[in-house]
């Protein structure tokens, strides 16, 4: 029987390795928000192909999240946690690499695999490593490690493109395959997946368990808070430092500007990671989702500096601290056996709107929509997602003494 402190040192490892790869994901993905906007310029991009960047990569995640979750299930978290680090790294790496558009299209699609992949099952192995009292907290702050994927990768931009350029980044972005070597090391799986692993599940019967009458009000629900959660995300993020540059800002200090509103990014996390187990998810969603939706319109409003970067840092605060709750809420709501698979599938739906929105602003700006009407779409889209948990959703919170409860009760 393992003693508490090989646990708690099982843990930490299993925290730290997961957060890492959430950090590099994050710094892919913040990476090409700032290569877009070079790419624009260098090979003469149009908006409709810059926003291509984006959904093909959310295409490779959206089929990513579904085939990675649903195997997590069947062989285990850990293993598909490697392979999902080492395909998206690797891609990443020979994408610095190419000579045309489409050829660094199709490394994207695939550097996409690995990243949606990743994604749901970091989370589920973290929130099954945990007491459920503890679980809306932990998840909270592995996303947290996401800010500091932004974070770096803002600081690339920065400091390293303008002198190496644009590849050097990806070659950068290459650096997670050492990890996935490391995880290697016998990384321990969830004591949940070693007790009961579903090897007899297929992607079919985990979908038939989705959309059971126990299941299907919360994935239903889940579904569509990932859709518009995501839709909003990639359509604002990702577009960020373009947006800079069209409103008339250099490429240097664009990116020094997001570098600005990035940095909110951690506090926004600390916050909604304190307040899951305080208040509850519903609440943290529900509030932060309304005060994301109007930073929105302030930042596509802005008419300013102080109020464009102003509102940049609180839509930066409010949604990370969105979408860390979002992967905790999510895996709350499936047992064991198919936690995976509905974190996953979750994660796909998301992946849906993440490749609608990219293009919808590609589309947008190529035919000369303003700005604040643009980020009014994503304010409504904000609005709704908060107006679907509040509705449809339930509290997941558990607190100690009842966990405790439920323990003895089982015993």
């Amino acid at each position: 029987m393992e003693s508490k402190n090989s646990k708690k040192v099982s843990f930490r490892r299993i925290f730290v390795i997961s957060g890492f790869s959430w950090i590099f994901d994050a710094m892919d993905v913040g990476l090409i928000s700032f290569i877009a906007a070079a790419l624009i310029i260098e090979w003469n991009l149009t908006p409709q192909e810059a926003g291509l960047l984006g959904s093909v990569n959310a295409i490779g995640m959206f089929i990513g999240a579904i085939v990675a979750g649903s195997l997590a299930d069947r062989i285990g978290r850990n293993k598909i946690l490697m392979y999902t680090v080492l395909l998206f790294s690797l891609a990443s790496g020979i994408s610095a690499f190419a000579t045309t558009f489409s050829i660094f299209l199709i490394l994207r699609f695939f550097i996409g695999l690995g990243l949606g992949g990743e994604l749901p099952v970091a989370s589920t192995l973290v929130a099954e490593n945990v007491p459920e009292h503890k679980r809306g907290r932990m998840v909270v702050l592995l996303e947290s490690f996401w800010a500091v994927g932004w974070i770096i990768s803002a600081v690339i931009a920065y400091f390293i493109m303008p002198v190496w350029g644009w590849r050097s980044a990806l070659i950068i972005g290459a650096l997670p395959a050492l990890l996935a070597l490391y995880m290697r090391k016998g990384l321990p799986d969830s004591p949940q997946f070693r007790s009961a692993p579903s090897k007899n599940t297929t992607i079919l019967s985990n979908i038939k368990t989705l959309w059971s009458r126990k299941y299907a009000r919360e994935t239903s629900m889940l579904w569509v808070l990932w859709f518009f959660v995501m839709f909003s995300y990639h359509g604002m993020f990702l577009w960020l430092p373009s947006v800079m540059v069209l409103k008339g800002f250099t490429l240097i200090k664009s990116f020094g500007y997001v570098l600005l509103m990035t940095l909110t990014q951690l506090p926004g996390f600390f916050s909604a990671a304190w307040l899951v187990e305080k208040v509850g998810r519903k609440f943290v969603l529900i509030t932060y989702l309304f005060l994301g939706a109007v930073s929105a319109i302030i930042f596509g409003n802005a008419t300013s500096l102080p109020m464009l970067i102003g509102g940049g840092m609180a839509l930066s605060f409010f949604f990370l601290g969105v979408t860390g709750t979002t992967y905790a809420y999510t895996t709350d709501h499936y047992d064991s056996t198919i936690r995976a698979t509905g974190a996953g599938f979750a994660n796909a739906a998301g992946r849906i709107g993440a490749i609608i929105g990219p293009l919808l602003v590609g589309f947008l700006i190529a035919n000369k929509v303003p700005f604040n009407i643009i980020f009014i779409i994503f304010f409504v889209a904000c609005c709704i997602a908060a107006l679907n948990v509040l509705f449809f959703g339930k509290e997941t919170r558990v607190k100690q003494k009842e966990e405790e409860l439920i323990v003895k009760e089982a015993l």
